[in-house]
């Protein structure tokens, strides 16, 4: 199955990386730092997911704020 999904920034794709490692270690879910996580759980894999979702979504509301009146 090939993978559709493509940074709109390629830059930010280290901080994303970095927000996987820190939602992952909050969450208490091991990953490996080669890179491989076969072994890893569908649940945990949204757990991450969905926690990098609420930051992000976190930072926009953040910034939307600073834009209103």
């Amino acid at each position: 199955m090939a993978n559709n999904n493509t940074l709109v920034v390629p830059q930010a794709k280290a901080a994303l990386n970095q927000m996987k490692f820190e939602v992952a270690q909050q969450l208490g879910i091991p990953l490996q730092p080669d890179g491989y996580n076969g072994n890893l759980a569908t649940r945990d894999a949204g757990s991450i997911g969905g926690g990098i979702t609420r930051k992000l979504v976190q930072m926009a509301e953040q910034q939307l704020q600073g834009f209103q009146r």
